[in-house]
């Protein structure tokens, strides 16, 4: 999902992929616009994905404010808690949703479906690509 999201933008403007993992303040104070893509766990934002809001929320709160994100979610049922989770943050560090989240259900509910790779449905993937060229037009024509 974040890689066609990826692809699309990076048609637009400068992009960068990042796992959640690797990234920082610094790289969020770099950037123009964000896309957060995350797994929902137990009906949570995946760990890792927590724990970069975690590190990050401080350091950057004041100093983001008004730049545009839009997120996505990779969810076994619904998905909205997560989302939820993600846009009680983005809206402390007071930034601007430009769409609503997109949530794509893989329908995983035994342990074996759950742990099982995950492949994204071509019509999926179509509107992860839309969401980054989005965010990548709205960006370089200056809308956000």
């Amino acid at each position: 999902m974040a890689e066609a999201a990826y692809a699309a933008a990076q048609q637009e403007v400068e992009v960068q992929l990042q796992r959640a993992e690797e990234t920082g303040p610094e790289d969020m104070l770099a950037a123009d616009g964000y896309i957060f893509a995350a797994p929902e766990n137990l009906a949570a934002l995946s760990g890792e994905m927590k724990a970069f809001f975690d590190r990050s929320y401080y350091p950057l709160l004041g100093k983001i404010e008004g730049r545009p994100y839009a997120q996505m979610i990779c969810a076994g049922s619904d998905g909205d808690n997560a989302a939820r989770q993600t846009a009680r943050i983005a809206t402390g560090w007071r930034l601007k949703q430009v769409q609503d989240p997109l949530i794509i259900c893989t329908h995983a509910q035994t342990e074996v479906e759950i742990l099982a790779e995950k492949t994204i449905p071509y019509a999926d993937l179509e509107q992860c690509r839309t969401l980054g060229s989005a965010l990548g037009t709205g960006l370089a024509l200056g809308v956000f």
